[in-house]
């Protein structure tokens, strides 16, 4: 009867050192998920910051491209080249009268 007894005392013990090594495993593998969890948010804030910068770039270059093709279609005008011909050149038409400032 002894013998049995310490038997059946070493396998509980046994089952009990194993249930505390499975508890522990899955404790470790749970903090290291609750880890990686927050290091992920932390990404995950990180990208959406980025991706919220480069919109707002990709806005402003396309205004920037819309002004761009409104200055070429300006100068292909008639009035871009007389406004060139007076700025650069001084140019006027005959009736024309410019008034100069005196400094």
């Amino acid at each position: 009867m002894a013998h049995r007894y310490t038997r059946r005392k070493k396998r509980k013990n046994q089952n009990f050192r194993n249930m505390t090594m499975i508890t522990f495993v899955v404790a470790m593998i749970l903090v290291v998920v609750f880890i990686k969890n927050a290091e992920l948010k932390e990404k995950k804030a990180g990208y959406e910051k980025r991706e919220q910068y480069l919109l707002e770039q990709i806005e402003e270059q396309n205004k920037r491209s819309e002004e761009i093709e409104e200055y070429r279609k300006y100068t292909k005008t008639k009035q871009y080249v007389e406004d060139m011909a007076k700025e650069k050149l001084g140019l006027v038409y005959k009736d024309e009268v410019i008034f100069e400032a005196e400094n």
